[in-house]
């Protein structure tokens, strides 16, 4: 299977624009990349209530819904780049793992580089040296997608530091100067750290530096609210690993009650926390991701951002809505929408450090350690597979 990956131009995160050439390369499996598709828009009609409708003629289903929310593929490995053009990149230890197992392509020459760079060369300590190999591979391979990409380029902060504050903003300031080394500007950037109470001040502080943070692993409104309070540029819920979880465990307080209205349950705290960030002015941007099928995708119309499967977004393109069936599209959240929904005055706290851990439960306890526990493995495995490979062939 090969992937291509085009290059165009845009001023936003997720932004259609001209392409370039493409870049081909051939893996068997590849992990996440973070990407924008091209949209063309339906003809728009007026709907009663505050949600509008479109109305398609004889367009696609991915057309349709792409007026409502950035429609993002959750993966690299396309066939056809065509309909789905990436803009925008993460660059994390998973992906290190996947293109140090390929043969020379332009990623696999820039951790060759960090490789043999001389600062970590002369670095006595081997953890020291591993980790200084790391971050230099992480910067060049995010240096090569933001020349592939108009978007920014998301770049994972170690998660072992995610319960150390000062240790993430050391961190993304070393990160931030090796990618000022090889002339990545900060507006290309986000770094992508956990979201602990730690890794949420974190962001705050380097937020109010100007550095954007991309928080991840949110599973509970009060991670949702403080890192909304805490100004991250984008915050990332993942709606399916919570419908998982709903499925096989109980006594969460948070899913409980949303089960009990009826709604899912990771659809619901998307919903809260679009309605929390717009009623009270922030400037986060929403990600759904961990999309299981196309009704999740038609439940979240509105959102800023939804990740979707390869699978869920083809047959979006291949569903085509013929005129005389008089289908619609609904868009879910809105700014109208948010500013209507009511919350309670816990809700409405100013969240700190005690009230953040009481209010997250078993569900966000439990898949925020198993996200870190996965993302501390992968960068292990990254570092010991630099130690054996180290120095590179011919150095």
């Amino acid at each position: 299977m090969s992937i291509s990956v085009p290059s165009s131009s845009s001023a936003a995160l997720f932004n259609p624009s001209l392409q370039g050439p493409r870049w081909k390369l051939s893996a068997r499996s590849m992990p996440h990349l973070v990407t924008k598709v091209k949209a063309s828009y339906p003809r728009l009609r007026a709907s009663a209530g505050n949600s509008p409708s479109v109305q398609t003629d004889a367009i696609s289903e991915f057309d349709a819904v792409s007026t409502f929310s950035e429609i993002v593929p959750d993966t690299v490995i396309f066939d056809d780049f065509e309909r789905f053009p990436p803009t925008a990149a993460t660059v994390s230890s998973s992906f290190l793992l996947g293109i140090s197992s390929l043969p020379d392509t332009k990623f696999k020459k820039a951790i060759d580089t960090a490789l043999v760079d001389g600062e970590c060369y002369t670095l006595e300590d081997s953890n020291a040296r591993l980790s200084c190999f790391y971050n230099k591979a992480l910067v060049h391979v995010g240096a090569e997608l933001a020349k592939l990409v108009p978007g920014r380029v998301s770049t994972e902060v170690d998660a072992r530091l995610a319960y150390d504050t000062h240790g993430i903003i050391r961190k993304v300031h070393e990160l931030l100067k090796l990618y000022s080394e090889v002339e990545v500007s900060p507006e290309r950037l986000l770094f992508k750290i956990p979201s602990t109470w730690q890794g949420l001040e974190a962001s705050r502080v380097l937020e109010s530096e100007g550095i954007q943070t991309h928080l991840t692993f949110v599973y509970s409104f009060s991670q949702a609210a403080a890192a909304a309070q805490a100004g991250a540029s984008v915050i990332q819920i993942f709606v399916g690993r919570l419908r998982d979880w709903a499925r096989n465990h109980s006594g969460d307080p948070e899913i409980e009650a949303a089960l009990k209205r009826g709604e899912d349950p990771g659809s619901a705290l998307v919903t809260k926390a679009y309605n929390y960030i717009h009623k009270y002015g922030h400037k986060s941007k929403l990600m759904a991701s961990a999309i299981r099928n196309k009704q999740d995708v038609l439940s979240l119309l509105g959102v800023d951002y939804i990740i979707a499967p390869l699978k869920i977004l083809n047959s979006l393109k291949e569903s085509v809505t013929p005129p005389d069936t008089k289908y619609s599209f609904m868009r879910r959240l809105s700014p109208s929408s948010a500013a209507a929904y009511d919350f309670n005055k816990e809700e409405l706290v100013k969240w700190d450090q005690l009230t953040f851990a009481s209010a997250m439960g078993p569900a966000a306890e439990e898949l925020l350690g198993a996200g870190l526990e996965g993302y501390m493995n992968q960068t292990k495995r990254v570092e010991e597979l630099f130690g054996k490979i180290w120095p590179p062939p011919n150095v």
